[in-house]
């Protein structure tokens, strides 16, 4: 049976997993091999990554591919957060160190 698309937004890869981990029926080898990334790579479970996307689009202002990138590789420097912002916007440090404060806060929920 064909897949319908009925949306398409930025998701983290903890996202992902949970729902290829729910379905009811026999993946296919892309959703298989989706599947296994997202259970080797992903930093937290389904729900807190969505919450912290959402808390990062909010507190921070940041766009939500922005957000979703930065929770798929949940940096421990400023100098691995920066990398996520394109050279003509210059986040202040105070920002970056606020933001990298409530990565950690994530970071030791999942202990």
């Amino acid at each position: 049976m064909p897949v319908k698309i009925v949306e398409s937004k930025p998701i983290p890869v903890a996202k992902v997993k949970e729902i290829l981990s729910s379905l009811d029926r026999e993946l296919n080898q892309f959703q298989r091999r989706t599947l296994e990334y997202s259970q080797l790579f992903s930093k937290l479970d389904g729900k807190a990554a969505e919450e912290l996307v959402e808390r990062l689009v909010k507190e921070f202002e940041l766009e939500v591919g922005e957000a979703v990138q930065i929770v798929n590789c949940m940096p421990e420097t400023i100098e691995e957060l920066r990398v996520f912002f394109p050279r003509y916007k210059m986040v202040a440090t105070e920002k970056l160190e606020a933001i990298l404060k409530v990565l950690d806060e994530y970071r030791s929920k999942q202990g």
